[in-house]
Formats: structure tokens, sequence, C-alpha cells
């Protein structure tokens, strides 16, 4: 006999009785599952700018949604380990499937990379799902969730497709003219809005250039053009930046090319790694007109 609150006692027959069951219809599990699958593995893919068939989406959201029903079969665990301990292994097998992604770090790069997407279409997918069970009084089931899936994804690629335009729209490429090469070297460069660095005589903008690109471009950093460019950043209060003069630097836009003459550029590799889309971190100043 156990007692209770109350003074109440019950045996444990009547307490094994009262235990809360679920009961999960594998069919619509596949079903919600592998819808999900599609949805996040579209919105990867844009993330990491890659492309695969229409076949090979299908396929990795179907192994994905036939993974996740078997791991929630297994008979240990709660449910909601099963899923989360299978979760990594079974996105990494979808992004194999799909977007032919090999090697356990980039796997799990894209594995981790499709969590993140999972987490803002499941956070928006909720948000919705309750606005339209409040207007549908509770109804609607397996239908009512899957247009809540739909419409989060829509949402969600829209802004994707936003932030990934003004992305693009930051970068431009940068074509400077090395006279020991006899050639143009082309630099990928950020069009930063809060570079304010300028010539502290002159008052003319200056870029940031890395050390990499600098010695590529050595023969045209004369130290009779060189500037001394005092700076502040996150973690220094101040230092001094080496600066050259360029006879000319040529912006590649969308409508042409700007072409601009006696530019000041400044080594240094603070706020560019080697792994950067960019090797340049362009003034805002040098695109006006």
């Amino acid at each position: 006999m156990t007692e209770y609150a109350h003074g109440i006692s019950y045996n444990e027959e009547e307490i094994r009785r009262w235990n809360v069951y679920y009961k999960l219809y594998i069919d619509s599990v596949f079903i919600l599952q592998m819808t999900t699958d599609l949805y996040l593995l579209s919105l990867a893919g844009q993330i990491m700018r890659r492309t695969a068939t229409r076949r090979r989406i299908w396929l990795g959201a179907a192994a994905g949604a036939g993974l996740s029903c078997v791991s929630l079969m297994i008979p240990v665990f709660t449910v909601g380990a099963r899923l989360l301990l299978g979760s990594v292994p079974v996105s990494m097998c979808m992004m194999c499937l799909t977007y032919q992604i090999h090697g356990v770090r980039s796997l799990l790069r894209a594995s981790l990379l499709m969590a993140a997407a999972g987490f803002f279409f499941g956070g928006g997918m909720i948000w919705i799902l309750n606005r339209l069970r409040a207007v549908m009084k509770g109804g609607g089931g397996l239908f009512l969730t899957l247009a809540a899936g739909a419409l989060s994804y829509l949402l969600l690629e829209v802004v994707l497709r936003r932030l990934m335009r003004r992305r693009a729209d930051s970068l431009r490429t940068v074509r400077v003219y090395v006279p020991a090469l006899g050639q143009e070297i082309r630099v990928r460069a950020l069009v930063d809005t809060g570079n304010h660095l300028t010539d502290p005589i002159s008052g003319a903008p200056v870029s940031v250039i890395s050390r990499k690109i600098a010695r590529c471009m050595a023969s045209c950093l004369s130290q009779e053009k060189f500037h001394a460019i005092p700076y502040r950043s996150v973690g220094k209060k101040s230092g001094i930046l080496s600066g050259y003069e360029l006879p000319e630097l040529l912006i590649e836009e969308t409508g042409g090319t700007l072409k601009r003459e006696h530019v000041i550029v400044a080594v240094c590799d603070t706020g560019i790694s080697e792994d950067s889309a960019y090797q340049m971190i362009l003034h805002p100043g040098l695109l006006e007109n």
C-alpha cells in the first residue's frame, strides 16, 4: 500500500492503471517527419549555397524520416531521449545522401547548421500552430500541423533570402594592378559601413587588407607612399596601422566598374581570417560618386 496526501492509500495495481500512455501512429509520424526534413534540407542547402536534385532531397528526407521512426521503436530510454540521441547521426546521413557531403567534420558542421535551421523553423511552426488552433478552436490535427510547417518554411525562406541578398550586396570584387607581376590581382572585399578609418592628414578614406594580400601586392606598397593610420578597436584602445597609397583601384559593381586613384590601404589581420570570404574591408566612402 502507498499513502499519499489527505491520508488516502492506494495499492500498486491502482497506481499502474493511472499511468498515462500515448499512441503514436507510425504513418503519421513518418509523414510529419519527412515533410519537416524536406523543409530543413532546403533551408540548410540555401545557407550552405549547395544544390541538389529533387530526387536527392526526397531521398534524404525519406531516409531521415525512416531512421527517426526506427529510433522511436528502440526500447531504451524515453521517446525524447531517443529522438535527441538519434538527431545528429540522422541529420548527418541526410546531408550525405542529399548534398554529397563527406568527412565527419564537414558532416557534423552541416548537421549543426541544419539543427540551427530546425530551431527557428520549429519556433515559427509552434507560434503559427497556436494561432491556427485558436482560430479553428483546437481542430485540424495532422493537416493543421503540416499547414503550420509550410507557413513557417515560407516565412523563413523570405527572411533567409533577404539576409543572403544583403550579404551579397556587401561584397565587392576589387582589382589591383601589380607592376612587378605585370598583371591584376582580384580581391574579394567586404563593404563595411562601420569602417571610419581616415588618413589623419588628408582625411582620405582608408580600407584594410590582410597581410596575405599585402604580400601579393608588395611592389605596389611603396615606402615613399607610407601613411601612419591611427585606429581604435575592441580589446585595444589605440594603435597605429601601416598604410600605403595604391596608384589605382578598380571596384566591380553590378552596374559597371568604379575607378579610384590614390587609394590608401592599411595592413591588418584584425577581423580578417584566412578562411574569410573576403580579404579586404572596403571603406564605404570609395563607393560614393
